[in-house]
């Protein structure tokens, strides 16, 4: 610990957002960073804590807190306050494949466990100086100082083993599988059935929140060490799953749990009505291929090629999560009329309740940057808690309204509440109600077994190896829908796995 007054000395800042009124205006990343002084000042406020519960993923009162990849968090925050940002850079990518990837999107574990977040150790006083360490930032920070400093170069394995391996699935667990697998010295091809590498992080996240030129470079950096990708290859569809088998020496299925939550609502079938993933990838593929260009003629372009349009139109989003959150700043940027996004569980509380303490997840409202922007153009919360979709209501085949329901849970079961309806303009409905598994074309394909949660099956939560001889599996296809850290900690875990199949051993 280079300063041991640093989280007294110091208060916490965090990277900030460009404001609504600008950021609304195209799909560019929206956050502004700190200077190097700065940020070095946060990196000084790490306290070296002799139990640093930041960087385990441990599990207390059935939740899981700390970071999924256990990054050496106090070594490379110290690294970073002395200058030393080789040593931050090596440090932190000894555990972690892509921090330039959770350094924008993870919720931050890490900084929700931090011991100087747990505000009841100081006096009332201090709670201003207090907060935890803006761990995502800096780590950000590190990751992308060693781009621009040129100390991100290929490292090309020197010794081949010999072995290949397939990988299936280029999202954030295909992706640690192979660059792990890689570095040990096999042979190592990426399928994937999109026209674009990045799985979930290329079409499910949207460019404000990930620009796809970070991705692309990471895949570059990727090629140059020797890792090969074959796009528009649907494995169990136009290529074929016992080619894969006989061609390869060990096989990993990482296609992710992309098969969404149906609308159980009459009236669903009506044009109009789309799950929010097919929505977000048919955006990004928009903006990827009008780089430049305003959001009129984004929508304008949207609607050519894909039949969805969104300008001057009553967008309902339903669900209350990152996805809906997403759908929602997304609507707004392609100039819709109004935003509702219906959420069927009652809103958090402000602050922590009694059985939610620290170091746990703080089940606490949050407003993201979507409702911030709603807010900011239509001058209200977008969030409706409480509340399903009962109807949907058709013209001509395509939506015109919703008739909403108040719910509650009583005795275990979801109730509506009588005489709650509400009626809705709605021109266009998009479903962000979760993920019901793994598309499961691909898990039949290799005959592989399927778990209840329609995820592939393994002996245990912990172990990677399928009932079919070489074949692993890893990421949301294994744990069902989950954050990219924990994708990327299973990738890495998974790889591990297969190096010890490969070759009786491992030293990953």
């Amino acid at each position: 610990m280079g300063r041991p007054s640093g989280f007294l000395d110091f208060a916490k800042t965090s990277n900030g957002d460009v404001a609504p009124e600008v950021r609304i205006t195209n799909f560019d990343e929206f956050h502004t960073y700190l200077e190097d002084k700065a940020r070095r000042e946060q990196a000084a406020r790490c306290m070296n804590c002799g139990v640093p519960m930041c960087q385990s993923a441990i599990k207390l009162a059935g939740m899981v807190t700390g970071c999924p990849l256990h990054n050496f968090i106090p070594e490379w925050n110290d690294a970073l306050y002395q200058g030393q940002y080789d040593m931050a850079a090596w440090r932190l990518l000894k555990t972690s494949s892509f921090p330039e990837f959770t350094g924008r999107v993870c919720p931050a574990l890490c900084e929700k466990a931090c011991n100087c977040g747990n505000i009841p150790c100081g006096n009332a006083d201090d709670k201003e100086q207090l907060g935890s360490v803006t761990i995502h930032d800096n780590e950000l920070y590190i990751i992308e100082h060693a781009f621009e400093s040129g100390y991100m170069k290929p490292q090309v394995p020197k010794i081949r083993s010999g072995k290949k391996v397939a990988v299936i699935g280029s999202g954030p667990a295909g992706l640690a599988v192979a660059d792990l697998l890689n570095r040990r010295g096999h042979n190592v091809t990426v399928y994937e059935r999109e026209d674009k590498v990045g799985g979930l992080l290329m079409y499910g996240i949207p460019n404000m929140k990930l620009d796809k030129k970070i991705v692309d470079r990471r895949v570059e950096l990727m090629k140059a060490e020797g890792v090969e990708f074959v796009t528009n290859a649907d494995v169990g569809n136009n290529v074929k799953a016992e080619d894969i088998l006989k061609d390869f020496d060990a096989v990993a299925l990482c296609c992710g749990a992309k098969k969404g939550r149906p609308l159980a609502a009459a009236g669903a079938d009506a044009k109009g009505v789309m799950f929010a993933v097919d929505f977000l990838t048919k955006v990004t593929k928009t903006v990827i291929a009008n780089e430049g260009k305003s959001n009129a003629d984004l929508e304008k372009a949207l609607s050519k090629n894909f039949g969805i349009d969104v300008a001057g139109k009553d967008v309902i989003v339903l669900g209350g999560g990152d996805t809906g959150n997403d759908c929602t700043g997304s609507s707004i940027r392609l100039g819709c009329k109004s935003v509702t996004q219906i959420e069927m569980m009652p809103c958090p509380p402000v602050e922590r309740a009694a059985n939610n303490p620290w170091p746990q997840w703080p089940k606490v409202l949050k407003t993201d940057y979507g409702a911030e922007e709603s807010i900011y153009k239509f001058g209200h919360d977008p969030r409706v808690y409480k509340t399903t979709i009962k109807e949907v209501f058709q013209k001509d085949g395509k939506v015109c309204g919703v008739k909403t329901v108040q719910v509650e849970f009583r005795d275990g079961k979801l109730c509506e509440i009588e005489g709650s309806e509400k009626e809705l303009p709605a021109d266009l409905i998009l479903i962000a109600a979760g993920f019901l598994g793994a598309e499961d074309y691909t898990m039949k394909a290799f005959g592989t077994e399927i778990a209840p949660r329609n995820t592939v099956a393994t002996a245990a939560p912990d172990k990677y190896k399928t009932n079919v001889e070489k074949v692993f599996t890893a990421g949301d296809m294994h744990r069902g829908q989950s954050l990219v850290v924990w994708a990327i900690a299973e990738g890495r875990e998974c790889a591990r796995e297969i190096d010890e199949y490969l070759m009786g051993y491992s030293n990953l």
